[in-house]
């Protein structure tokens, strides 16, 4: 997800997006302990998506 999707969304649609990433992340870290994923640097992805996702949250938090 690129930033500029990110700000699009509205704060209530960013928790959303945000919380399913976070579940999403769990999921794939509790498959790769289990059996290697295909591609792990997914992992890394869903990490600095959610990060992206805090920071415009965190963002508009102190500009209220």
């Amino acid at each position: 997800m690129k930033i500029n999707e990110v700000k699009e969304l509205d704060a209530k649609a960013l928790a959303e997006k945000l919380e399913a990433a976070k579940a999403q992340l769990q999921q794939m870290k509790l498959n790769h302990t289990i059996a290697p994923l295909e591609n792990p640097s997914q992992i890394k992805a869903v990490r600095r998506d959610i990060a992206r996702m805090e920071t415009e949250l965190r963002q508009r938090e102190l500009n209220k």
